[in-house]
Order: C-alpha cells, then sequence, then structure tokens
C-alpha cells in the first residue's frame, strides 16, 4: 500500500497546572501515539495542540520539541471552553504518512482523557 497523509488524534489529562506535569504528560501522550502506529519522525508533516483555558503553565508543543521534533512544524492553540466540559486537558492532532488505512489508525486517549472516547481507549 502507498503512504497517504492520515490524522491520529490523543489526549490526555494532567492533574494541576504544572509545567513539568504538562511537559511529562504531553511526551506521553506523543510517544505513544507514534509507537501504536508506527510513524517514525520522518513520516510527520504537522502536529496541532490544544489545552484547555486553565493550562497555561507550559506550551505543550515545547514538550514534542524536546522530543526532538525541532524540524516538524508545531502548533498550539486554546481548547473551546464549553461548559462541563474536561478540565487540564492536551489534546493533540497528528498529520503523518502511513500505510495504515483510517480503519488501522490507533488514536490514543490516555489518564482522565479516556471518558472523551471511551471506544478508542486501551
Amino acid at each position: 500500500m502507498t503512504a497517504m497523509l492520515r490524522g491520529i488524534r490523543g489526549a490526555t489529562t494532567v492533574e494541576a497546572d504544572d509545567a513539568g506535569e504538562i511537559r511529562l504528560r504531553t511526551q506521553e501522550l506523543v510517544r505513544e501515539m507514534l509507537s501504536r502506529n508506527d510513524v517514525k519522525a520522518d513520516d510527520l508533516v504537522s502536529i496541532i495542540f490544544t489545552a484547555t483555558e486553565d493550562l497555561n503553565a507550559a506550551f505543550p508543543a515545547t514538550a514534542a520539541r524536546e522530543l526532538g521534533l525541532d524540524d516538524v512544524p508545531l502548533l498550539g492553540g486554546r481548547e473551546i471552553a464549553v461548559p462541563g466540559a474536561l478540565a487540564r486537558c492536551v489534546r493533540v492532532l497528528i498529520h503523518c504518512y502511513s500505510e495504515r488505512s483510517r480503519a488501522e489508525i490507533r488514536h490514543v486517549y490516555l489518564e482522565g482523557a479516556r471518558v472523551l472516547r471511551a471506544d478508542l481507549a486501551e
């Protein structure tokens, strides 16, 4: 199969608005998303990060840069503040080339974010 452009979704939560915890959980999430989908750095096109409004101690994209993704375009944004939405949540959308079909892509939901997509959480 020829490699196609794919999107991989993921999310995690942190216990507190702490730079170290945001870095740790974001790196854990990105590593798991790449690992579960056999994505290498050269396969990456771009990564979008969002964080809920209660997280401002660190940029999640900085955590990805620390993983060695210096040449991958990264973008951060604020998650829409919907009343009752999951708090202290970092969401990630990875764009990459993959030989996997959409059905074979493994999306990753960790920590408290498992409730967002219980059907996809492992």
